[in-house]
């Protein structure tokens, strides 16, 4: 197949939408199909088979939307064209401009279109403070609906999920739930502490930090904890609140996490050192990065959000607790510390349940979604 992905946000590998779409771009090309990628940024630039359109500016406030690590795609239909040329199906990341312009140059000529839902409302409406505004969030996935989804020949939903909630809202779509995946280099491994960790009871959190990933209530947690001295968190990650949360752990009192961000390798060895891993976001599609953990054999510690899919990963009580409530958190992370023997079998009951996500398998599957959409137009 000639595929043509288009992601208005396709920089540096450091947020989910950005893994999904070279993942994806990457597994079809070792697969033998043609892939072309049009985008924005200077991450791919000159690169063969990337299409690189200008970013929007947005005059003064060009500094925020840096200050959040995207550059936004400006339409130019000379490139789109370019990239769309022969393609057998055009696939959208997300609804934005360039995707959605993309979409109506492919509709025109009869090309197939496709689309994965990687952007919740909240993730958009966060930006303009109106995340928790439930009517400005059931606009968006109407417009979201209007301008692209309901169109599709196909529309690809990492959980089942976001598939019912954006359904639920804005209509029917020719569905397929299929994981990101996870990639296979996430496995079990023996990997010590690092010196300066080995009294200390290691716990991750692997996400962008962002108000809607919820940092502050692992944070207010772990100086809640009966084992706060104990304690050494792990904020694997990058984005524009890392100030505010290095200022908000100084506040508590509580030793300061560690804040970086680690390439696959490096992560991989982090989460295995690990102790155990909590993933406290209120808005969240899927989370691989929870999966990645899991995939590890770490025991995860969830929040109960009902604006998350990542709830979905838990296999008892213990691996849930109240969203945004710090103190049901503090209760959940000391049991798991007081209860070493049943920390380790429920690290084996995860290891089996990891396997469902195989980034290999998920890959034949969105091939095959694709494929399902040139033949829908045959």
């Amino acid at each position: 197949m000639n595929v043509t992905v288009v992601c208005d946000v396709l920089g540096e590998e450091n947020n989910g939408t950005t893994i999904a779409a070279m993942n994806l771009i990457r597994s079809l090309r070792a697969k033998g199909h043609t892939v072309r990628a049009l985008c924005t940024g200077t991450k791919h630039a000159g690169e063969e088979g990337f299409y690189i359109v200008p970013s929007i500016n947005f005059g003064p406030f060009n500094g925020y939307v840096a200050k959040n690590g995207v550059a936004l795609a400006r339409p130019v239909r000379r490139i789109m064209e370019e990239a769309i040329e022969g393609a057998d199906v055009v696939h959208i990341m997300i609804p934005f401009m360039l995707g959605v312009s993309a979409a109506k140059i492919a509709w025109a000529r009869g090309i197939p279109v496709t689309a994965g839902f990687h952007c919740q409302a909240e993730n958009l409406s966060n930006h303009l403070f109106l995340m928790n505004s439930r009517h400005f969030n059931r606009w968006l996935y109407k417009m979201f609906y209007q301008t692209l989804y309901g169109r599709c020949d196909c529309v690809h939903y990492p959980t089942r999920f976001i598939c019912d909630t954006f359904e639920a809202v804005a209509g029917p779509t020719n569905h397929y739930i299929i994981s990101n995946g996870v990639n296979a280099s996430f496995v079990k491994k023996d990997v010590p502490k690092p010196a300066a960790f080995q009294d200390k009871f290691v716990i991750l959190f692997t996400g962008r930090y962002s108000r809607e990933k919820s940092h502050k209530v692992l944070l207010d947690a772990a100086a809640l904890s009966r084992h706060k001295e104990e304690i050494q968190l792990i904020f694997a990650g990058t984005g524009p609140q890392r100030k505010n949360l290095e200022a908000h752990a100084r506040r508590l009192g509580i030793a300061m996490p560690v804040m970086q961000f680690y390439s696959r390798r490096d992560l991989v060895d982090v989460i295995n050192y690990a102790d155990l891993y909590v993933h406290p976001a209120e808005i969240e599609i899927e989370a691989i990065a929870c999966l990645e953990a899991i995939a590890c054999g770490k025991v995860p510690v969830i929040a109960d959000s009902p604006r998350s899919a990542t709830r979905y990963f838990a296999l008892t009580p213990e691996n849930l607790f109240r969203v945004n409530d710090p103190k049901s958190l503090a209760q959940r992370i000391d049991y798991w510390i007081e209860h070493p023997a049943a920390r380790a079998a429920c690290s084996e009951q995860y290891l089996g349940y990891a396997e469902t996500f195989a980034f290999d398998q998920c890959m034949d599957r969105l091939e095959g979604m694709l494929a399902d959409a040139t033949k829908k137009e045959a």
